[in-house]
C-alpha cells in the first residue's frame, strides 16, 4: 500500500492556479466558471489527503454560497472521508469531486491535467 501524503512540489504551482482562477472568478459572480477550476484542482490534488480535503472545503463553501443543499450535503460527506482515501491511495481517478457525481465513480482526466500530472508528479 503506498501512503500520499505530501503533493509533489512541482505539482503545487498548477493546483495553486486552478484555486487562484477559483477566487477570481467568485469575486466576478462566474459561479460556472469557478466551479469548473474547483474540479481541475479536484482532479490534480485528489492523490494527496491535504489538498484533496482542501478542494472539498472550499466546494462545501460553494455549495453554501449557491445554497445548494445537495452539494453540502455531499460535500460534508466527502470531507469524511476523501483525505483518509488520498492517504492510503485509493481514490477514483478522475473524479471531479462534486455532488453531482458519484463518489467513487473514476472519470476520464482531461487531456492537458494528465500532461501536468505525468510531467510533474
Amino acid at each position: 500500500m503506498k501512503f500520499n501524503i505530501k503533493m509533489p512540489n512541482k505539482l503545487i504551482p498548477f493546483y495553486q492556479k486552478e484555486l487562484e482562477a477559483v477566487k477570481d472568478n467568485l469575486k466576478q459572480d462566474n459561479l460556472q466558471t469557478a466551479w469548473y477550476h474547483l474540479e481541475r484542482a479536484h482532479i490534480i490534488g485528489q492523490k494527496y489527503p491535504y489538498e484533496h480535503t482542501f478542494v472539498h472545503w472550499k466546494m462545501l463553501q460553494f455549495g453554501i454560497k449557491i445554497k445548494s443543499s445537495k452539494e453540502i450535503i455531499g460535500q460534508i460527506l466527502r470531507l469524511l472521508v476523501g483525505g483518509v482515501k488520498s492517504f492510503v491511495g485509493h481514490i477514483p481517478v478522475g473524479n471531479t469531486g462534486g455532488a453531482n457525481v458519484p463518489p467513487l465513480k473514476s472519470m476520464e482526466i482531461p487531456k492537458d491535467i494528465q500532461e501536468i500530472l505525468n510531467s510533474n508528479s
